[in-house]
């Protein structure tokens, strides 16, 4: 795609210093408890934060997503490690279940669907939660927010049937959730 990209883990200045003067950021995937946890043990969570909030781009995939949230309590990995928090860089106001799958009708399978697990997570939290199929993404731009890409979401809020998000959806009503 033709960007440069510097690890913050081979920086001169070190991973803050790094953060302060990138001109994006790009956090990718991997174990979402792992990810938090260096975030924190780094002191990154609020530089990283604070670049954001003044407008420096933040592209997030995956594990990468779930820490722009306000915690990883809709992440689909296990906790490998415990972070002392799980409170993420609060970068957008709702929570984020990337690689988001819908019950598959007249399965075996006896464990819990992502959709039951999301309604665990809002019988005791608030902040509305994007089910992302793989193949959709979303796109920040000032007030405005888009879905993108070719497979849609599923929006679960608090007390609320889950609603179907076609590709091109305006979510802007997210970024005031909370």
């Amino acid at each position: 795609m033709g960007y440069g990209l510097d690890s913050v883990h081979d920086f001169p200045g070190g991973p803050v210093g790094a953060v302060e003067q990138a001109d994006a950021l790009f956090i990718g995937g991997g174990n979402t408890f792992r990810l938090l946890d260096v975030l924190w043990r780094e002191a990154l969570v609020e530089p990283i934060r604070r670049r954001v909030k003044a407008g420096m781009p933040y592209l997030g995939t995956s594990a990468g997503s779930n820490v722009a949230c306000p915690s990883i309590r809709t992440t689909n990995d296990m906790p490998i490690v415990e972070p002392p928090s799980f409170a993420a860089l609060d970068l957008v106001p709702f929570n984020i279940n990337p690689h988001y799958q819908d019950p598959t009708p007249g399965s075996t399978h006896m464990g819990e669907t992502r959709e039951q697990r999301i309604a665990e997570f809002h019988e005791e939290n608030t902040p509305p939660v994007v089910g992302l199929r793989e193949g959709a993404w979303l796109l920040t731009e000032g007030p405005a927010l888009v879905l993108r890409g070719v497979n849609g979401a599923r929006l679960f809020r608090r007390g609320e049937a889950p609603a179907e998000l076609p590709s091109g959806s305006r979510l802007d009503f997210l970024l005031r959730a909370l």
